[in-house]
C-alpha cells in the first residue's frame, strides 16, 4: 500500500486544516486506517483511527471534540478535519494503514505509513 497525505501547512491557533491521505495500490475497503503525529522532540501519537467501512471511529482524547477522521472509499481517501487548532497540534502528522480491516490506536498494529505533513499553528 502507498500512501501519500497533504493538507498541512502553517494556520493561525483557533484555525481549521483538513487533512487528506490518499492510498493506493490494495484494496482501500477493506483496511483500517490511522492517523498519527510526532511533535518535535516527541514520539510518534495516536491521533484517529477508522474501520474499513467508515462505521467506526477512534479519537485521541487529546483531541476528542476538535478532530474528525471520515474516509471515502470509492475514492480510496481517508481525512483527519482539525478544527480550534492550538500551538500544541503541531507536528508532523502521519496517516497509516491497519493490516486488519478494524483499526487501532497502536503504531504496531500499523504496515504501512505515508511520509507525513507538517502542520504549524501559530500562536
Amino acid at each position: 500500500v502507498q500512501l501519500q497525505a497533504s493538507g498541512g501547512g502553517l494556520v493561525q491557533a483557533g484555525g481549521s486544516l483538513r487533512l487528506s491521505c490518499a492510498a493506493s495500490g490494495r484494496t482501500f475497503s477493506n483496511l483500517g486506517m490511522g492517523w498519527f503525529r510526532q511533535a518535535p522532540g516527541k514520539d510518534r501519537e495516536f491521533v484517529a483511527t477508522i474501520n474499513s467501512s467508515g462505521s467506526r471511529t477512534s479519537i485521541s482524547d487529546s483531541v476528542k471534540g476538535r478532530f474528525t477522521i471520515s474516509r471515502d472509499n470509492p475514492k480510496n481517501t481517508v481525512d483527519l478535519q482539525m478544527n480550534t487548532l492550538k500551538p500544541e497540534n503541531t507536528a508532523v502528522y502521519y496517516c497509516a494503514a491497519d493490516r486488519t480491516p478494524w483499526g487501532s490506536s497502536k503504531e504496531s498494529e500499523y504496515d504501512y505509513w505515508g511520509q507525513g505533513t507538517l502542520v504549524t499553528v501559530s500562536s
